[in-house]
C-alpha cells in the first residue's frame, strides 16, 4: 500500500510558477512510475506528466515546455514545476502511482492517487 500526499498548490498571477510535490509513505517511490493529472470544475481527470522508473518523461501537449517533472528518491517525493502559468491550467492536481510498465495517460492505469492540491490561476 502507497499513501501520496500532494502539497504546493495555492492563488497564482498569470505567468507565475509553482512547485508541487507528492509526498509517499509505505512504498518507495522508485519502484513506480508517477504521474501527475489535473481536474478542472466540469471536466474530466487529465493527463499532465508522466516520470518512468528510470527518469524518462513524458508531458501533456498543452504544458509541455512549460512542466518539468522530477524525482527525488532521497526524499521519496515526486515534483511538478509549474512555470508560465496560465488560467487555464486552473485544476485540482494529484499526483498518481502506476505500478506498471506501460507508459500510461489514462487515469484509470494508476494505482494509488493522492488527495489533490488546487492550483487557482488569476488573470
Amino acid at each position: 500500500q502507497v499513501q501520496l500526499v500532494e502539497s504546493g498548490g495555492g492563488l497564482v498571477q498569470a505567468g507565475g510558477s509553482r512547485r508541487l510535490s507528492c509526498a509517499a509513505s509505505g512504498r518507495t517511490l522508485s519502484t513506480f512510475a508517477m504521474g501527475w493529472f489535473r481536474q478542472a470544475p466540469g471536466k474530466e481527470r487529465e493527463f499532465v506528466a508522466r516520470i518512468s522508473r528510470g527518469g524518462t518523461t513524458y508531458y501533456a501537449d498543452s504544458v509541455k515546455g512549460r512542466f518539468t517533472i522530477s524525482r527525488d528518491n532521497a526524499n521519496n517525493t515526486v515534483n511538478l514545476q509549474m512555470n508560465g502559468l496560465r488560467p487555464e491550467d486552473t485544476a485540482v492536481y494529484y499526483c498518481a502511482a502506476d505500478g506498471g510498465y506501460v507508459v500510461r495517460r489514462n487515469p484509470s492505469g494508476y494505482d494509488y492517487w493522492g488527495q489533490g492540491t488546487q492550483v487557482t490561476v488569476s488573470s
